[in-house]
């Protein structure tokens, strides 16, 4: 029983912290070839069959020479266990008793010690399919995301006794990540001034990570497609370092709105299209006023007063309106024309 002063032991929780003992560090180590050994094993195997046919044949009568020719067997069984057979990029982790001894990743035909727990596993590379997945954006609407993650084991060791299924566990990280990387952003660029203007630096009181310290408004799903792929591949190693997986390559393989708002999205698009188009008719309608008084100013030879100035006697006499405007009413038929040509 621990007294007040004494300390608990190791995987305690101070605060937020967790402490674990125990950190695996992969150590690797070469096997001696199989060939020797099995030509033992055979030549053990012959010895006590050999044993065998003279006590049957009554040629040496010895009450031992079963006894022997029955180990030479036994001792042969037991080489023929060390046995095991690797291809190229592939790993066995190796325990004693509970305990690990170290990792083979020596390819060919090799011989271990056969007291020796082995498990095999690939260090080829992977390809794990992730949703498509239902997620809110940072606007909140909702959008079916997927990606594509290619990865490899990197520490046979830590794969394999740090997680009870690196497998599985590579699945649960990239689902919870790219969920993530979705929630953090908007989806279309007409929606970034809806999107919260906060970030989360992953330090203080932030509960996000490091790779994610974007801006929520500075990048949009559909555009940054290169970008997220980074953001995405850095939140992945960072996850996945721990266990000995290597993350080559993140890539977003599907986006789109989800299906109960996507009729609704694509009119707000061209709705926002309609609009900006119309904007570069105006905006190009000014540019001709403004071209035209410029050249106004050119032939009359002085500058025209400022709009503020003008007064309704600078009007031209045959203008039908004499109320003072900030105008002159020729300017503002001239910008009448030019928006009805136009179909404005």
């Amino acid at each position: 029983m621990l007294s007040a002063t004494q300390s608990p032991p190791t995987g305690r929780l101070e605060g937020n912290t967790t402490t674990r003992s125990g950190h695996i560090t992969e150590h690797t180590f070469r096997a001696i070839s199989a060939w020797p050994v099995l030509a033992t094993c055979l030549a053990l195997g012959i010895a006590g069959a050999w044993l065998f046919y003279l006590v049957g044949q009554h040629i040496v009568p010895s009450p031992g020479l079963p006894i022997i020719g029955i180990a030479c067997f036994l001792l042969a069984f037991f080489l023929l266990k060390g046995l095991i057979i690797l291809q190229p990029n592939e790993a066995a982790v190796c325990l004693l008793f509970g305990r690990y001894k170290g990792t083979l990743t020596q390819a060919g035909f090799c011989w271990l010690n056969p007291l020796y727990t082995r498990q095999k596993l690939s260090l080829r590379l992977k390809t794990q399919e992730t949703g498509p997945l239902k997620v809110n954006d940072a606007v909140g609407n909702p959008v079916e995301i997927g990606a594509v993650i290619i990865w490899r084991v990197s520490e046979a060791a830590r794969a394999t006794l740090e997680v009870d299924n690196y497998g599985l566990y590579v699945s649960a990280q990239s689902e919870t990540a790219l969920r993530l990387l979705a929630s953090r952003h908007p989806y279309d660029p007409t929606e970034q001034q809806d999107a919260l203007p906060t970030r989360d630096t992953g330090t203080g009181t932030g509960t996000g990570t490091p790779a994610f310290t974007e801006a929520l408004s500075s990048i949009t799903l559909r555009d940054g497609s290169d970008v997220l792929a980074s953001i995405l591949l850095q939140e992945l190693q960072l996850r996945m370092a721990a266990v000995g997986i290597d993350v080559v390559e993140a890539r977003i393989s599907h986006l789109a709105y989800a299906p109960e708002i996507a009729g609704a999205m694509l009119r707000k698009q061209a709705a926002n299209a309609v609009i900006a188009a119309r904007r570069v008719i105006t905006q190009g309608a000014v540019s001709i006023i403004d071209d035209a008084l410029a050249d106004l100013e050119a032939r009359m030879g002085h500058q025209l007063p400022p709009p503020t100035t003008r007064r309704h006697d600078l009007q031209p006499p045959d203008c039908p309106d004499r109320r003072p405007r900030s105008y002159p009413c020729c300017e503002y038929r001239f910008m009448n024309d030019a928006l009805r040509q136009n179909n404005f």
